[in-house]
């Protein structure tokens, strides 16, 4: 009882935490003029995958690199399967061109990337990890460079809040310490719930962390649409998978090599990511062209729990 308290806690930390970093790092780049896409594409990119990067970071540095994996993978599955799904049931999401001519074609980059780095060795290691880093880096610098903005993440343009510098600092100061904290409770619930129920570090992270690690997307997607604001798109959930994979596990991976111990992270796991990203491209194009419906909720609803049936 007391290790699921410790993962409930954690999980409640990390959502505040991530809040909390959300509103003073976007507040403190507005205060220095920064351009809504370089926030975007860094600053919130950054605060909306940073649960994702303390867990997996704490995970690997205490010996449970599945639990570290499992998160990222598992992430990347439920945003597309859990978030997009539920969300399309409760409305339409028109597709912007960006869709296909970069946000999706990135995503597939880092998967395929990730995936043929660990398949061979079943190990991230810091040389790999430094790579997928310099890609997420060379990719921000083409979308900078290119004057692409259709693809970079806005969901903070709707409630911008200009703190002052007080507050500000007060933010980001219960930001960093709820996630550290968060993610020292998880980590150690996590471990010991797996112990306890006799399961793997791997079926923990791909379903109750990676669901944790997930909940502010989904809340604030299902705000989103309830409101009827154009806050979250397809494209903010694919930026968010990219960020995963590059820097989430490319910034673990150099810090310390992520080597895998359940092969089914990579045999089946990585695999269902890499499916429901490709199915991702079929549905924005069947049966309506560069819309995403309830059916298609259905769809990658049914595919996740098809997923997570599998994994338990």
């Amino acid at each position: 009882m007391l290790n699921f308290a410790f993962v409930v806690f954690g999980l409640a930390l990390l959502i505040l935490g991530g809040e909390y970093l959300l509103k003073s790092s976007v507040s403190l780049s507005l205060k220095l003029n920064i351009s809504k896409v370089v926030i975007g594409m860094t600053v919130v990119s950054f605060a909306t995958s940073a649960p994702e990067l303390l867990v997996s970071v704490n995970a690997a540095v205490s010996g449970i690199p599945d639990l570290s994996l499992g998160n990222v993978v598992g992430s990347n599955i439920a945003n597309l399967g859990l978030v997009l799904g539920v969300t399309l049931l409760l409305g339409t999401i028109t597709i912007e061109p960006s869709f296909y001519k970069v946000d999706w074609p990135m995503l597939m980059i880092a998967t395929i990337t990730f995936y043929t780095f660990v398949v061979f060795d079943y190990e991230l290691d810091a040389t790999e990890g430094l790579l997928m880093f310099l890609a997420l880096i060379l990719f921000l610098i083409y979308l900078l460079s290119s004057g692409n903005k259709e693809g970079v993440v806005d969901e903070f343009a709707a409630d911008d809040v200009v703190l002052n510098w007080n507050t500000t600092i007060i933010y980001l100061f219960i930001g960093g310490i709820g996630l550290w904290g968060g993610s020292e409770l998880l980590v150690r619930g996590s471990k010991a719930l797996a112990e306890d129920f006799g399961v793997s570090d791997r079926v923990i992270g791909i379903t109750i962390v990676s669901v944790g690690t997930s909940i502010p997307e989904l809340a604030a997607s299902i705000m989103a649409m309830i409101k009827k604001e154009k806050a979250i798109s397809i494209g903010n959930l694919i930026g968010s998978n990219i960020f995963n994979l590059f820097a989430v596990l490319g910034i673990t991976a150099m810090i310390t090599p992520i080597p895998v111990g359940d092969s089914n992270l990579i045999d089946s796991d990585a695999v269902y990511m890499l499916v429901i990203s490709a199915l991702l491209l079929l549905l924005v194009f069947i049966p309506s062209k560069m819309k995403l419906g309830w059916r298609d909720g259905i769809i990658l609803l049914s595919f996740y729990i098809y997923f997570i049936y599998r994994v338990i």
